[in-house]
């Protein structure tokens, strides 16, 4: 691995630690971790004789959970089914990356995975829920790499969907503009003027730059968001944005709007060489098209500016569509120890999976390309 490169940022230690460090995901948050790891051999360099000469670790995020906030792909009326039917759903076992519905690689490793390394996780999985009563367990918005990986008769796969922005060799936000119709194109247009009319500029601050003064403007605002959306504070702490501010800014940027010299709403980004992630934001108001501004247009100019090729803006909003964001299958990998549970669950899929693929059907005839763009 190239230890320059930015890899993937939610599997980094210092994410998922900072996770455990600062009460977010850990035991008394329902998030109790026992992160599974196996030694991969990588043959030595020439002239040793073909001998192992060095032993890395694989890691793989494993939580044990009694409850399923946080996850984003929602198994609620599976629990409600156990218990009607007099069976414990809780505890459950989950690989993914907490409060994150990003698709990526979900082991980290120096070496490239094998199949059989896959399978040898997936057995110490099982023996994990055999030692902790655990009903099943679920293995959450995987890399379309992983997810050929870890197939496996014993899994059941679940499909699901998001909307992403591509990047197709734009130069420019107006490189991008100018695929979509011109309906489309005049409302974007519009949208970003009125932003501008509000007396609002936006500035990106990346992840050394953010000042203790921004950070906890940003959580206030982080809070404020999650209050008007379901009357909480939301899954993170404050000592966790302090935490990765500190370990991983070279993976984070901040949008920020201002007015005169007050800021008055953020949007929180990470990225890697590839894609950039959209992942919370908020105001300290209402302002016209202000979200639409942090969290998409602002969000797709910097991908293009960085060179990335994918911009992930988080999970639902079918209002991205008309946007210019398209619609993506997105995977998860589930394990039912119940025969019978299973069973049912796995005729569940195949409903779902026909819905899902119809929405994408729809949603993709909704893009606002040209014709010959898209």
């Amino acid at each position: 691995m190239n230890p320059a490169a930015l890899s993937y940022p939610f599997l980094r230690h210092e994410f998922l630690q900072a996770l455990e460090d600062s009460g977010s995901a850990c035991e008394a948050s329902g998030w109790y971790p026992i992160h599974l790891s196996l030694q991969q051999h990588s043959d030595s360099a020439e002239g040793d004789s073909g001998s192992e000469s060095q032993s890395n670790a694989a890691v793989m995020p494993l939580y044990l959970k009694d409850h399923s906030m946080g996850e984003y792909v929602f198994d609620h009326a599976w629990a409600n089914a156990y218990y009607q039917n007099g069976l414990e759903y809780y505890p459950k076992l989950v690989t993914s990356i907490p409060f994150t519905p990003s698709m990526g690689p979900r082991v980290r490793t120096e070496q490239p995975l094998s199949q059989e390394e896959c399978t040898q996780l997936v057995d110490e999985v099982l023996a994990v829920a055999a030692d902790t009563g655990a009903s099943g367990w679920h293995f959450l918005f995987p890399s379309v790499e992983h997810r050929q990986l870890f197939k496996d008769p014993r899994l059941l796969q679940r499909s699901g969907v998001q909307y992403h922005w591509h990047n197709r060799d734009y130069q420019h936000f107006d490189d991008f503009l100018v695929t979509m119709n011109s309906r489309k194109r005049k409302m974007v247009r519009k949208e970003r003027a009125d932003v501008a009319a509000q007396g609002i500029r936006v500035s990106i601050e990346l992840g050394a730059d953010i000042s203790p003064d921004l950070w906890g403007l940003f959580y206030q605002l982080y809070e404020r968001t999650y209050a008007k959306r379901n009357g909480s504070r939301g899954y993170l702490t404050e000592a966790f944005f302090t935490q990765i501010a500190r370990t991983m800014p070279e993976q984070i940027a901040m949008a920020v709007a201002w007015i005169d010299d007050q800021p008055v709403a953020c949007a929180l980004y990470f990225f890697d060489d590839e894609t950039l992630y959209g992942r919370y934001w908020g105001s300290v108001g209402e302002f016209s098209y202000l979200h639409f501004e942090l969290c998409y247009y602002t969000g797709i100019e910097f991908a293009i500016s960085r060179g990335l090729q994918r911009y992930d803006a988080g999970a639902q909003g079918e209002h991205k569509i008309v946007r210019g964001f398209e619609p993506i299958e997105t995977h998860s990998l589930h394990w039912i120890k119940h025969p019978g549970f299973r069973d049912a669950i796995a005729r569940f899929l195949v409903e779902e999976k026909e819905g899902i693929v119809r929405h994408i059907e729809q949603a993709t005839a909704m893009l606002p390309y040209k014709k010959a763009s898209q």
